[in-house]
């Protein structure tokens, strides 16, 4: 039996000399001596553990929500008009129309997953998933962002496959498909990799659920698993300065996921929501108990009175810190009416879920917390949950970045002889970021549950929502490292279009964003000018756009030692279709169809992979951004979809227009004779860059003949610039470029396909 003896409020208050870890658990002087002045003492040890989880950058977004309040302000009624819950809870909702709303989120688990690649990137999966539970959601999928060091470094063959098992592992359990997402390599990640994960659910208007505590004498009651010693502090982990050795506190026991037990507790909860029988509810994620009883009692009438010993422990030796920071994975925390507590135990009984009335909602103000007889924490919920520190960090336009973007990749030599032009296309396509990532994808179940309309490979993920109207949801994640790295401002903007546009490639109307935010430190004036210029960025795109975003995740201190990761936020972008079925594939089906570029070609090779894949360079600045040109090509795409006049269309972004005829000819084998003397001189640009170069708004589709006209007219009374590039040929042997060079199947494939298995081994499922 623990005798671990309790650090009281009586006791804080009478020894105000004693000596307290504030630092070892993250928390800077002055933060120590502002909870000093909110408490009038000093703060107990399980108050000191509550506030230093829910100060960190992690819990708090002290250094970020100076500039995140854009996404709030810089809002326009179009992005008002679906939108049903915004940022500040577990996720937005956003309506889809016929009495549907869909939830989705983003958000980042990238430091347990070093440390631990499998189970930190498993509770990452899980962690999100409740996310979308807590809205009174069924979570119908998953989608991942992963970022890597060197495709050949040892250490990236340690987190890689690690990371991938976890995540298949836990979604695979879940039952829930894993419809796209990317992955990215670059040493700039070595020792940080990011690991960004997204889970998406569906639910009718009346079933939305929101995260409060409210109606006195309400019961506080924690179900599913047990607490234990697992992810105590991860929180502050997730925000820590730095993996340096010797940094105990820097290290931490990464959570231990059982998706067997989150799949019970999903049903569990669903027929609890059924019932009506939670007024609110709170997962248990990062920062525990110390987060759902602070965020519940802080958005509802203010007070809650907690007995920790209620709490089921399958260690108890906990302490009641341990206890209150414990990061234990498939934990719900719902608010309960005395009434209605019978039939909920009746529930959880049902699903054979633990579950444990901790105490009740009061209207004190106060959240007050007793373990073993003592009051243990007595604190303002707001205060821990709320009123955090905010911090106006000093920004800094980086020294070299003047340098950088004058090397531009204008000044390196393009190949203009065919053999040297068909051995540079190969390149690209054989790199480790173009390279096709079944040895990835196939590791995942992305059919179970039967609503799959796309996947991996195509531009977006598709989930079929109501069987009967066929109503769908589009989904894809993308973001540019290398772009944001020579400016952050069009970097981040060029993700969005980059995810807007492959959502529009399906024939889905994009509708909302949520987004992980991935930086170095705060501390360093130089990233902080980097996050700020990211979030402006994306602000004024999504403005323009006219889609909102919902929320999301920041995760700061993505670095090496004083090296930070390039700059690297996630854009995640949703969109609906009415019917599923007039869902775009990336690829040709059948021969004799005529291919277009819609959009125009400039001299844009800056930060491509052209210039990173063949030449080792990074430098300039990245490609414009038509935010309007995107807005329209989006809107001729839907229209096309809903009329029938595409039977398939793949959007130009990494690799250029190479690479995207490429993956057409390989999606379902069917070849393609292709002729760019025209785009060439209607652009005003040669030959290479109108293979490599990375312009945006351009879409590449393939038109049945019968269908020509019409979709030529559709796109002229739109004013989108079309072009006819080519033609489908089941007699071509892959691609084709007339007068220029030829790539067989069986090339295309082995430079597209090699690479990952080459490096981690035989591709999964053959």
């Amino acid at each position: 039996m623990n005798q671990h003896i309790p650090d009281t409020v009586d006791n804080a208050a009478a020894t105000p000399e004693k000596h307290q870890p504030f630092e070892a658990l993250g928390l800077k002087p002055d933060e120590y001596e502002a909870i000093k002045q909110l408490l009038g003492r000093r703060p107990t040890s399980g108050e000191l553990a509550m506030y230093s989880v829910m100060w960190s950058e992690h819990c708090s977004y002290k250094s970020s929500k100076v500039h995140l309040r854009q996404f709030g302000q810089k809002v326009s009624d179009e992005m008002r008009e679906h939108l049903m819950v915004g940022m500040g809870e577990n996720a937005g909702v956003v309506d889809i129309g016929e009495g549907w709303a869909v939830t989705f989120k983003i958000e980042s688990h990238n430091h347990p997953s070093y440390i631990e690649p499998f189970q930190g990137a498993a509770t990452g999966v899980g962690g999100i998933v409740r996310d979308i539970i807590s809205m009174g959601a069924r979570p119908v999928a998953v989608m991942d962002a992963l970022r890597f060091g060197a495709v050949d470094h040892a250490d990236t063959a340690r987190v890689l496959p690690g990371v991938v098992s976890g995540i298949s592992f836990y979604g695979n359990c879940l039952g829930l498909p894993n419809i796209g997402g990317e992955t990215w390599f670059d040493p700039i990640y070595q020792a940080n990799p990011l690991v960004n994960a997204l889970a998406v659910g569906v639910l009718r208007h009346e079933d939305l659920h929101l995260a409060n505590a409210r109606g006195v004498d309400n019961k506080v009651v924690l179900f599913g698993a047990r607490t234990g010693g697992d992810g105590i502090g991860g929180a502050s982990i997730l925000a820590s300065d730095t993996f340096s050795e010797g940094g105990p506190t820097k290290r931490p026991a990464v959570q231990v996921g059982d998706p067997f037990a989150e799949k019970v507790l999903i049903e569990c909860c669903l027929e609890l929501y059924r019932e009506g029988l939670v007024e609110g509810i709170q997962d248990l994620g990062a920062a525990g108990i110390s987060c759902a009883t602070s965020e519940l009692a802080s958005n509802g009438d203010g007070g809650m009175a907690v007995d920790l010993d209620a709490v089921l422990l399958r260690d108890p030796s906990l302490t009641a810190e341990e206890i209150l920071m414990s990061e234990s994975q498939e934990r719900m925390m719902a608010i309960v009416e005395p009434a209605k507590l019978e039939a909920f135990l009746a529930v959880t009984a049902k699903w054979d879920v633990e579950t444990s009335v901790l105490g009740e909602v009061t209207d004190t103000g106060r959240l007050v917390i007793h373990w073993r007889g003592e009051k243990i924490v007595d604190v303002d919920p707001t205060t821990v949950a709320v009123d955090g520190p905010v911090y106006h960090r000093p920004m800094i336009r980086p020294a070299w970045l003047d340098a950088l973007q004058a090397d531009t990749a204008a000044a390196l030599p393009r190949p203009a002889d065919d053999d040297a032009l068909r051995a540079q296309a190969l390149q690209v396509l054989g790199g480790p970021n173009l390279a096709d990532a079944s040895w990835i994808t196939n590791q995942y179940d992305y059919y179970v549950m039967g609503n799959t309309a796309l996947a991996m490979p195509d531009d977006a993920g598709m989930i079929r929502v109501d069987e009967q109207s066929g109503l769908g949801v589009a989904l894809a994640t993308d973001a540019n490292g290398r772009y944001c790295q020579l400016d952050p401002y069009r970097g981040a903007q060029l993700a969005l279009a980059e995810a807007y546009r492959n959502v529009a490639a399906t024939g889905a109307s994009p509708r909302a964003v949520s987004d992980c935010l991935n930086f170095g430190s705060p501390e360093n004036p130089e990233v902080m000018w980097q996050f700020a210029q990211a979030v402006e960025g994306l602000a004024d795109a999504c403005l323009e756009l006219g889609i909102p975003v919902t929320g999301g995740n920041v995760s700061f201190y993505n670095q090496t030692g004083d090296v930070p990761i390039h700059p690297t936020p996630v854009v995640a972008v949703m969109g609906v279709i009415d019917d599923v079925a007039r869902r775009i594939p990336s690829g040709w089906q059948d021969e004799g169809e005529n291919l277009y570029l819609l959009g125009t070609t400039a001299l844009e090779l800056d930060g491509s992979a052209w210039a990173g894949v063949v030449h080792g360079h990074l430098g300039g600045t990245p490609p414009r951004v038509d935010l309007p040109a995107e807005k329209n090509l989006g809107g001729l795409l839907a229209a096309a979809a809903d009329e029938g006049l595409v039977t398939s269309a793949h959007d130009l972004s990494d690799g250029g227009l190479v690479a995207t005829l490429a993956e057409g000819v390989l999606r379902f084998g069917v070849g393609a004779r292709v002729w760019l003397a025209e785009l060439c001189e209607r652009d005003g640009v040669d030959i290479a860059t109108a293979l490599f170069s990375e312009s945006t708004a351009r879409v590449l589709v393939s038109v049945a003949r019968e269908d020509d006209v019409k979709f030529r007219g559709l796109c002229e009374g739109r004013g989108v610039p079309v072009l006819r590039i080519g033609v489908t040929d089941a007699e071509v042997d892959g691609l084709e470029l007339q007068d220029r060079f030829s790539l067989t199947h069986a090339e295309l494939r082995h430079a597209h396909r090699a690479t990952l298995p080459a490096h981690f081994g035989a591709v999964v499922g053959g």
